[in-house]
């Protein structure tokens, strides 16, 4: 037995040499463990040196125990983590800017022979929008706000950087039949051989109460369609007093068990009284049919950030970006049934709107491998009355299946401008300046 008795005894009958090979290395073993567990100071242990590739079992603040229940302690490591660089798209006119064309909010690029698919909302009005606070000004020429007398077309692409418009693919219908005033907001699926659109359908110009609309649904055996309507307020409001009772909004469904899985948001806290103390949230609807019905999850909200939807499946459970609204706002979330989210990472320069391409979203998978690009839109193109959106790419690392370090990145440097143009505005200084 190697007690410390039988140790000395050995170094007392063996020559010099091999004594201090057994010391060091008893030694070097010795410090090793310290190191891959802990490291004590007196009596207490103190975080090693070496990141542990798992929670340590020492006594550790709420911060150090937290960062254990990310993906990966370590932020490069990070599956969830990712920095975002934008590209602008080829193949779009936008009237030299004069506020005239707007493009926005797109749907997943999908892929189908060889060709990627992208709906999105397009305005294209005599004259760009009065505002939001002038709604009541608004006439069947004249648009409220950006998504305001659009309708949804369609784009192609075979590089996801240059794209050739399509057309109109959900038409505003006739008065008075949901979406007559606008249909924006698109979002598709693939189901069954088959291809469904969910967007927001419009009765009044936005702004008038607020932006009180329902999801419509439209389907077709193309993608390049022609589209059938196949039902309106597909997800019904909810009760007076209920957190969606005004609006259910930006649909995005995938397909999870077998199911529809159809993510939506809504504004509460608003309308009249509260007009600038509202807050966003995300809830679940499920249905065995596109076509619905649709039954929402009891425990909505799902999600309590994020200003528009963007989920997709990953590993055995589904990620959420969340942007802009909420205290959880800029963060990557993961959920492993769906419905209870938590924070895997945060996150910066997010992209709005975003629209990842995910070739597994609707194939009910078990192992969704994340995403690397996507469309979203920059809704500031424009300058002081002549307000317009763009849709551009974004790329990032949000997948299990490539190594982008660049990505990885924690340290973003802009220009001292990016943040000057940030300036105090009249009424913001301190001092009342």
């Amino acid at each position: 037995m190697n007690t410390p008795a039988a140790f000395a005894a050995q170094t007392q009958s063996r020559p010099y040499p091999m004594s201090m090979k057994y010391l060091c290395h008893a030694l070097t073993l010795g410090f090793s463990l310290a190191i891959l567990t802990s490291v004590s100071v007196g009596d207490e242990p103190v975080f090693p040196h070496k990141m542990p590739e798992a929670k340590p079992d020492i006594p550790m603040s709420s911060a150090m125990q937290r960062m254990f229940d990310y993906p990966a302690p370590r932020v490069q490591d990070n599956e969830l983590f990712s920095q975002f660089k934008y590209t602008r798209l080829k193949g779009f006119d936008y009237a030299g800017g004069d506020g005239t064309i707007s493009r926005r909010d797109p749907s997943r690029p999908i892929l189908v022979d060889g060709v990627y698919h992208v709906y999105y909302t397009k305005r294209h009005t005599i004259v760009p929008p009065i505002g939001w606070n002038r709604a009541a000004e608004a006439t069947d020429e004249i648009p409220s706000t950006d998504w305001d007398l659009a309708e949804i077309w369609h784009a192609t692409s075979k590089d996801g950087f240059t794209w050739e418009e399509q057309g109109a693919a959900i038409r505003r219908p006739a008065k008075p039949n949901p979406g007559w005033r606008s249909v924006c907001t698109p979002d598709i699926l693939v189901w069954k051989g088959k291809y469904y659109l969910f967007y927001q359908a419009f009765v009044e110009p936005s702004g008038l109460k607020g932006d009180w609309c329902p999801v419509s649904v439209s389907y077709s055996d193309s993608p390049d369609g022609p589209w059938t309507h196949g039902g309106d307020s597909v997800i019904p409001f909810g009760k007076k007093g209920e957190w969606d009772q005004d609006a259910t909004h930006d649909p995005q469904p995938i397909v999870r068990n077998g199911k529809i899985y159809l993510y939506y948001k809504a504004a509460y806290n608003k309308w009249p009284e509260l007009r600038n103390k509202y807050a966003v949230a995300h809830g679940l609807a499920i249905a065995d049919d596109p076509l619905g019905p649709y039954t929402k999850h009891p425990l909505n909200p799902v999600l309590n950030s994020g200003h528009e939807t963007t989920y997709f499946p990953f590993k055995e459970g589904v990620a959420a970006l969340a942007i802009k609204d909420g205290n959880e706002r800029d963060t990557m979330q993961i959920s492993k049934d769906g419905v209870n989210f938590e924070i895997a990472s945060c996150l910066s320069l997010t992209p709005t709107a975003a629209a990842p391409y995910t070739p597994d979203a609707f194939t009910d998978t078990k192992d969704g491998r994340g995403v690397t690009w996507g469309l979203s839109h920059f809704i500031n193109a424009g300058r002081p009355g002549k307000g317009y959106s763009i849709i551009a790419r974004f790329d990032c690392d949000l997948s299990l299946d490539v190594d982008k370090p660049s990505f990885k990145s924690t340290g973003i440097w802009h220009k001292p401008d990016v943040y000057f143009q940030q300036g105090l505005r009249p009424g913001d200084h301190p001092e009342g300046r």
